[in-house]
C-alpha cells in the first residue's frame, strides 16, 4: 500500500465532508436503482456513502476503509444520519475480502490516485462486481488544475503536491489514466467522461483557499514535505499566503478536472 497523502487533519476532512453524490458522483447517479447492492471503496467521512445509500435503499451499501481509525470517521457520519442499510468494513482494495460477484455496483471516489497498483485494484473491483454490474471510478487530475490569476505560489504548491504524492507511491494525475487502467484491468466496455469542480464566488474562494492555506501547513502533506526535504516551513508559509491571496482576488477562479469511468462487468 501507499501512504495516504492527505491524512485526516481537520482541514482535509473539511474538504471531504463537502462532497456529495450530486457534486462528486453525478456521472453514476442515472445508473443507480432502488434495491441494488453497492460497495463504496474509500468511504472517507461518509457523506457520499450516505447519499448513495439513500439512492439505492432498501439495497445495502458496504463502506470500506483501509483502517479502523479511518472507518471510525465513516461510522460517525453514518450513525449521525441514522442509516440502517450501511455496513462497515476494513480492507485493502488490492485484495478485497469479499467473494466473487458480491455487488451490483462498485464505486471509488478519489481512491486510485493513492493506491500502489491501480490496475490490480480495478481487477479486484471487477472480481467482486456481479455479471451485468458496474464499476464506477472518479479521480482528479492535478496537472489539469487551472486557476486565475497566475500565481507563482500556487505553481509551487502544485509542483510540491505532485512530488509528495508520487513520493508516497501514488499518481496525482490519475484522472487522465482511468480509461487506460480499466482496459489494462480487463474491462472491455468502458464509458469515459470528465467533470469539474469550480470555485469562483467569493464564498467558494474563501472556503477552498482558506482550507488549503491551512492544509499546506498543518496536514500530513506538510509533514511529509518537510521530513523529505522537499520544502521548508518557510516555503509552506509562502504557499499558504498564496492561497489566501488567490481567495481574496475579486476575479479569482479555479477549476479542478476529474476523469470518470463507468466500466461494465
Amino acid at each position: 500500500m501507499t501512504t495516504y497523502t492527505h491524512g485526516h487533519h481537520e482541514s482535509v476532512l473539511r474538504s471531504h465532508r463537502w462532497r456529495t453524490a450530486e457534486n462528486s458522483a453525478a456521472y453514476l447517479l442515472p445508473r443507480l436503482t432502488s434495491g441494488v447492492s453497492l460497495l463504496d471503496i474509500g468511504a472517507g467521512p461518509g457523506t457520499i456513502t450516505a447519499d448513495l445509500a439513500r439512492r439505492v435503499a432498501p439495497g445495502r451499501v458496504t463502506a470500506l476503509e483501509i483502517s479502523e481509525d479511518a472507518l471510525a470517521i465513516t461510522r460517525a457520519e453514518i450513525e449521525k444520519q441514522g442509516l440502517a442499510t450501511v455496513d462497515l468494513a476494513v480492507g485493502d482494495v488490492h485484495a478485497l475480502d469479499f467473494p466473487d460477484d458480491s455487488f451490483d455496483v462498485v464505486h471509488a471516489h478519489q481512491v486510485l490516485q493513492h493506491v500502489a497498483d491501480p490496475v490490480a485494484a480495478l481487477r479486484e473491483m471487477r472480481r467482486v462486481a456481479r455479471p451485468g454490474g458496474l464499476v464506477a471510478v472518479r479521480d482528479s487530475d492535478y496537472a489539469a488544475f487551472t486557476w486565475f490569476p497566475e500565481s507563482p505560489g500556487l505553481d509551487e504548491w502544485l509542483a510540491l503536491y505532485r512530488t509528495v504524492a508520487r513520493g508516497n507511491g501514488g499518481e496525482p494525475d490519475a484522472g487522465r489514466r482511468l480509461l487506460s487502467w480499466a482496459y489494462a484491468a480487463g474491462f472491455t466496455d468502458v464509458t469515459a467522461t470528465s467533470s469539474t469542480w469550480c470555485f469562483a464566488t467569493p464564498e467558494d474562494r474563501a472556503w477552498w483557499g482558506g482550507m488549503w492555506a491551512v492544509r499546506v501547513t498543518d496536514s500530513d502533506i506538510a509533514r511529509k514535505a518537510v521530513t523529505t526535504g522537499e520544502a521548508t516551513t518557510t516555503d509552506l508559509d509562502r504557499i499558504s499566503r498564496a492561497w489566501r491571496d488567490w481567495a481574496a482576488e475579486p476575479g479569482g477562479w479555479l477549476s479542478i478536472l476529474h476523469g470518470e469511468i463507468l466500466a461494465e462487468v
